[in-house]
C-alpha cells in the first residue's frame, strides 16, 4: 500500500515562502504524475499545480509565477515551492498522486494535508 505524506505547512507573513513536500512510501514502481490540491474553509478544492513522469508541468493561474512543482525522484517527494505568497492562499494543501506499484497497475493516493496560512 501506497502512502503519502505531507509537511511543510505553518505560518509565514504575506509575501514569504514555504516549500511544502509529499513523500511517498510503499511499494512504488514510479510516481506517474503528481499534483497538489488546496482547499480554504467553507471552499471547495482546488487544483494548483501538476507535474507528469516526464516533467511537464502545468499550474492554475491563481498561482502561475509564483509556485512550482519540483520533484526528488530518487527519494519519491514531490515538492511545492510557494513565493509571494498572499493571505488568500492560506489553505489545507494536499497532494496527489498517481503511482505504479507494477508495470500493470497504477494506483491514486491523496496525502492527509497540510495547513498554510499566510498572515501578518
Amino acid at each position: 500500500q501506497v502512502q503519502l505524506v505531507e509537511s511543510g505547512g505553518g505560518l509565514v507573513q504575506p509575501g514569504g515562502s514555504l516549500r511544502l513536500s509529499c513523500a511517498a512510501s510503499g511499494r512504488i514502481f514510479s510516481i506517474d504524475a503528481a499534483g497538489w490540491y488546496r482547499q480554504a474553509p467553507g471552499k471547495q478544492r482546488e487544483w494548483i499545480a501538476l507535474i507528469t513522469s516526464t516533467g511537464n508541468t502545468n499550474y492554475a493561474d491563481s498561482v502561475k509565477g509564483r509556485f512550482t512543482i519540483p520533484t526528488d525522484n530518487a527519494k519519491n517527494t514531490v515538492y511545492l515551492q510557494m513565493n509571494s505568497l498572499k493571505p488568500e492562499d492560506t489553505a489545507v494543501y494536499l497532494c496527489n498522486a498517481d503511482i505504479r506499484i507494477t508495470l500493470w497497475r497504477t494506483d491514486n493516493s491523496w496525502g492527509q494535508g497540510t495547513q498554510v496560512t499566510v498572515s501578518s
